[in-house]
């Protein structure tokens, strides 16, 4: 056989571009190869619902925020099975125009937004345009609508696109049925109908936060199970998270230019152990942001501690060009311009809020009538008056002599302790013995020294009879038990203070100011300190090389893998400065601000605080017991211990009378 029948003899398989015969497709032959095509409208939209619509749940949010862009004072919603079976979300909007109900089921079909200036400065809940037709492609969905002026209103079925007149007033009704019967295997992931229910519920009352002047109800099977009438926001708050929460919660105010906080941050004895109670709002729009957590939950340093989640209500009010909300298609996730000043302005209006503590935060409550936003700004304004401000004392705190130094007025109107007090009546509660136990060590002598020279020992008051008891919000002390706690009795009753969490807090905040008046001293490495670094820790070290000379770290590329550090903080100099580098760096690539080190320096304080503060089983007199009172009226976060512990207890005559069955 020659070469040629040889050749002819051999089937050489058709060229992959051509399908063998006319009637064969390419997929037939070669099945590991697909040919690109553009998917069908239908499963577009499928595909993009997944991404908006989870659970019904989903579908509640995107129709209320529907319903407040068109201007909805009075928003219903009906469900049934949890949701799963029926969504109806009726309003008194605007509603939509006849000839627009077709447009408004397409995809990309909005009115919210026009060109991208408009999307670079979104100020309504929805610009997407997506959510009708996601919906629709995953439900069976009709919309009725009556536009202001029309004579009747409008039924539009999403399925088979019929539009029929209808009967119903000024406003949009939209009606969706049958959740993921297009798409069976979605409807198998969701949860109980009580499940799915409480999902939809807490959809709305998030809207019903942000939004005092719309009325909300919501109705499962036929049954009313949650209705929030308009109101003014101080009782949103109040109907929505109850009574406890404002009790127990201290009002949040900062402005700065084109950003305004405001809330309510609940105290450290309020948290729970989910974080079932948290929600931030940005211009309106509820969101969940980690750079905002880590700011709240960075307040929440020195007085929680543990696996403990704090409970608070925080509205960020910024320009909309400053912040971009077209992140994430549900909408849930913003990215702001300036992401380190949010986190700092963030951080330290939470820390105002709980520095102030409740004895003194009952003396000065707001007056009833005020707004919450007027409550907090009073608030602010107390607290500022108050507290010493970043690295600088208070006024009474830096005065020259002991004899010079007069504590700030308390109480309603009236100073009630202006008296200077005399050197000669002054008693020591633990100064001394902190420099004693921590004098001659190196990393904290220097603060020591310096804490003796700007703090001032505990001074006692004025012997008891000679001042005016209601004035005082902890009392007058009256008896010490087994040397562990403090009786004191004020208006309201009795307290019990733990002697040593309470001083404790009290040395505690005295450092930290003494601390805050010096900057932070770097101290040189004889033998720079080498460590193999990732990518984003070189990029971190290079980025912020300024920031990380201002906290006392030099730290700065050696090689393309390797990071040296070349000082590090003085007040540091036990610690592992690989690790403190490691740190630093994390925060600083992901919340663009670090303080890392300010919490490594108080952990060091709180040490010696902890062992500095009078100790159990020592006798006081009552002057001292005073004195220690006096002293927690004026300190920041006086109510928890470094620890996170209570650091007094109140307990009202009420409660006192149904102990012994009183008045039964």
């Amino acid at each position: 056989m020659d070469v040629s029948s040889a050749v002819h003899s051999t089937p050489t398989p058709p060229p992959s571009s051509a399908p063998a015969n006319p009637g064969t497709s390419t997929s037939e032959i070669a099945p590991k190869r697909r040919a690109i095509r553009e998917l069908p409208d239908e499963l577009i939209s499928q595909i993009a619902a997944g991404e908006v619509v989870e659970r019904p749940a989903s579908v509640v949010r995107e129709l209320v925020d529907n319903a407040l862009d068109a201007g909805a004072t009075q928003i219903q919603l009906k469900l049934m099975a949890g949701g799963v079976r029926a969504i109806v979300v009726e309003d008194d909007g605007l509603g939509i125009p006849m000839e627009e109900l077709p447009l408004a089921l397409k995809r990309h079909a909005t009115s919210k937004i026009r060109s991208l200036d408009e999307l670079e400065s979104v100020a309504t809940m929805g610009f997407r345009g997506e959510a009708l037709a996601a919906i629709s492609s995953v439900a069976e969905m009709a919309v009725l609508s009556r536009f202001e002026g029309a004579p009747h209103a409008h039924r539009l079925d999403a399925r088979s696109g019929e539009l029929q007149p209808a009967a119903r007033s000024r406003g949009t009704s939209v009606e969706v049925r049958e959740l993921f019967f297009s798409t069976p295997a979605r409807r198998k992931f969701l949860k109980t109908d009580a499940t799915e229910l409480a999902h939809c519920v807490e959809a709305v009352r998030r809207h019903a936060l942000a939004r005092p002047d719309v009325g909300f109800a919501i109705w499962h099977e036929g049954k009313l199970v949650e209705q929030w009438r308009a109101n003014t926001s101080e009782a949103r708050l109040n109907d929505v998270l109850g009574a406890d929460f404002i009790a127990e919660s201290r009002p949040v105010y900062a402005e700065s230019g084109p950003l305004r906080i405001y809330g309510r941050a609940g105290l450290p004895e309020a948290a729970r152990s989910r974080a079932d109670m948290q929600y931030v709002y940005v211009n309106g729009r509820y969101v969940r942001d980690k750079l905002i957590a880590h700011g709240i939950r960075s307040a929440y340093e020195d007085v929680l501690h543990g696996h403990r989640q704090p409970c608070y209500v925080l509205f960020i009010e910024i320009a909309p060009d400053r912040v971009d909300v077209n992140v994430h298609p549900t909408k849930i996730e913003v990215r702001f311009r300036d992401g380190r000043e949010i986190h700092q302005k963030v951080r330290y209006a939470v820390q105002d809020a709980l520095a102030l503590s409740r004895s003194a935060a009952a003396e000065n409550a707001a007056p009833a009538g005020l707004s919450a936003m007027q409550e907090a700004q009073q608030a602010a304004a107390q607290v500022e008056g108050n507290r010493p401000s970043p690295g600088n004392p208070p006024a009474w705190f830096q005065a020259g002599t002991a004899a010079e130094r007069t504590p700030p007025s308390y109480g309603p109107g009236a100073s009630t302790w202006q008296a200077p007090i005399p050197a000669s009546s002054q008693a020591s509660l633990g100064l001394a013995e902190v420099a004693t136990l921590y004098g001659g060590r190196d990393y904290s002598g220097e603060m020591l020294r310096s804490a003796e020279v700007n703090a001032a020992p505990v001074p006692a008051p004025l012997p008891h009879q000679t001042l005016p008891q209601h004035d005082w919000p902890l009392g007058r002390a009256v008896a010490q038990i087994q040397g562990v706690y403090i009786l004191a009795e004020n208006a309201l009753g009795l307290i019990v203070v733990d002697m040593h969490a309470a001083h404790e807090r009290v040395v505690y905040e005295r450092l930290k100011a003494s601390l805050a008046a010096k900057a932070i001293e770097s101290q040189p490495l004889l033998i720079p300190v080498t460590f193999a670094a990732t990518a984003q820790e070189i990029a971190a070290a290079e980025a912020h090389a300024e920031t990380l000379a201002r906290l006392g770290l030099d730290v700065a590329p050696l090689s393309a893998k390797v990071l040296a550090v070349r000082a590090r903080p003085a007040a540091l100099a036990g610690g592992d400065v690989v690790e403190l580098a490691r740190h630093v760096l994390a925060e600083l690539s992901q919340f663009e601000a670090s303080h890392a080190i300010e919490r490594a320096q108080h952990e060091i304080l709180a040490t010696m605080a902890c062992h500095g503060a009078v100790r159990a089983n020592r006798q006081l007199t009552l002057d001292e017991m005073n004195a220690l009172l006096r002293d927690m009226e004026r300190t920041e976060r006086a109510d928890q211990c470094n620890h996170g512990r209570p650091t007094w207890r109140q307990l009202t005559m009420r409660e006192l009378d149904a102990l012994f069955l009183r008045g039964r």
